[in-house]
């Protein structure tokens, strides 16, 4: 099996496509579970989307090992918890809602609904993240000493080094579009709407499965469960903590939007509620006011009369970013250092790339994860050209690699006594692949 396999399994799950099929079938049956011929496809069209150039058969083997991961898992008792699936999904969800502008637009896209979409998602989550904990057990013993490393990187010829891609350390300084009288107006009477029609009877987890915005809880009409105090913005938490049991809130407008909040039931410091929210069409707001305000202190930075890190402290509206001085972090390492490549958004990358350590960006556009639009200052913090990796230079890179080899060899040898434990049957458009080589 190849080596490539184990570090495809570290790109992320298959998220929807926009690519269409017009055929699908069924390629592959590992015990209970299915790989489809689109979920190669769409595999190959996202690593190409992420510069990498991925064979037919090397996106099939990556499949297979993550199917087979989970059967096995299955066999083993490897579990993992529904709040750690729900947790997952809302963010995937979230981000959907971030690259489409809307719920509207997401199911225009996909001709599906939502509570289609998410249903099938979740099944695609519990796979991936059962996948990569039954991967974590097989090998979350395994670790690397410097001597290793250096072993590693020795046996590397000269002329085969990696080139480690620029990279820079970037902060932002974000101002949110605002959300205009009127538009909050409109939901507070659409909330009330609904707060009058289940007063007459209507039933509030219907109405909540039919209009909140929320992914999270919609499809539990709107049931979040049990709460401590602490877990909710302190809106939300004030009301439903003020709230008899079944009376209905006031409308409460926090950061994620607007509410309608019935508590179910309190104990002590717990509370059980549901809610219906609404959020504002976050793709209408105007940006005309964050550009010019974002203008005037751009020029207040540049004449130096305000610095850059003290601004992002008082003016920055992303929480995310601001009490870390605005550094933005990399979702996959969590490092400082991003590289200046293909992976970074367009709009980011055009812009940072022309740019020298210590200037800082005009205006530019911004949606946040949560789906806010707005507007945002780019200021490069540090910059690394692109070199030949080196110990001193790449130690974390090498080691990370050095461990990634290490893990794939432990992989490669539970693949091999796996496969005497489930069954595979392989369509014969695929049987070429050779995945059971070693």
């Amino acid at each position: 099996m190849r080596k490539l396999i184990f570090l495809l399994m570290l790109l992320p799950i298959l998220a929807y496509s926009q690519t269409k099929h017009n055929v699908d079938k069924i390629i592959a049956k590992i015990d209970n579970y299915y790989i489809l011929k689109s979920e190669v496809e769409t595999l190959g069209a996202r690593a190409a989307q992420e510069g990498q150039k991925l064979e037919k058969c090397q996106a099939f083997e990556s499949l297979v090992v993550q199917k087979l991961l989970v059967a096995k898992a299955e066999i083993d008792s490897v579990i993992v918890e529904e709040d750690q699936i729900n947790s997952q999904l809302d963010a995937r969800m979230s981000e959907m809602v971030r690259l489409y502008g809307s719920e509207k637009n997401i199911v225009q896209q996909f001709s599906k609904s939502i509570e289609t979409l998410k249903s099938e998602l979740k099944n695609q989550v519990k796979e991936q993240l059962t996948a990569d904990k039954m991967r974590n057990t097989i090998t979350e013993k395994v670790n690397v000493t410097p001597l290793e490393v250096k072993q590693f990187f020795n046996k590397i010829p000269s002329d085969s080094l990696p080139i480690i891609p620029t990279e820079v350390s970037l902060q932002q300084l974000v101002i949110f579009a605002k959300v205009t009288k009127g538009q909050k107006e409109d939901l507070v009477l659409r909330l009330n709407d609904y707060k009058r029609r289940i007063e007459n009877g209507e039933d509030f987890a219907t109405l909540a499965k039919e209009y909140s915005e929320d992914q999270g809880s919609k499809v539990q009409g709107g049931d979040l469960g049990w709460a401590k105090r602490g877990q909710m913005v302190p809106e939300f938490e004030a009301a439903a903590m003020s709230l008899d049991s079944n009376k209905l809130s006031n409308i409460v407008e926090s950061d994620f939007g607007f509410h309608l909040i019935q508590t179910l039931e309190k104990r002590g410091q717990e509370y059980h509620a549901r809610h219906i929210l609404l959020r504002p069409d976050y793709s209408r707001l105007d940006l005309t006011e964050p550009k010019k305000f974002l203008d005037s202190l751009k020029n207040q930075i540049e004449i130096d009369s305000l610095k850059f890190d003290k601004a992002v402290k008082l003016y920055s509206e992303d929480k995310m970013t601001s009490e870390a001085g605005g550094v933005l972090l990399s979702d996959e390492t969590g490092s400082n250092m991003l590289p200046l490549d293909v992976s970074m958004e367009p709009n980011l990358y055009f812009t940072v790339d022309p740019m020298k350590v210590g200037t800082i960006s005009a205006p530019l556009n911004y949606r946040s994860q949560d789906g806010k639009t707005g507007v945002r200052l780019i200021k490069i913090k540090t910059r690394k050209e692109a070199h030949k990796a080196n110990l001193k230079d790449d130690y974390e890179k090498l080691k990370s690699f050095t461990l990634n080899m290490k893990q794939n060899e432990i992989i490669e040898k539970w693949f091999k006594d796996a496969l005497a434990e489930v069954f595979i049957s392989i369509d014969p458009e695929y049987q070429n692949c050779r995945i059971f080589e070693q």
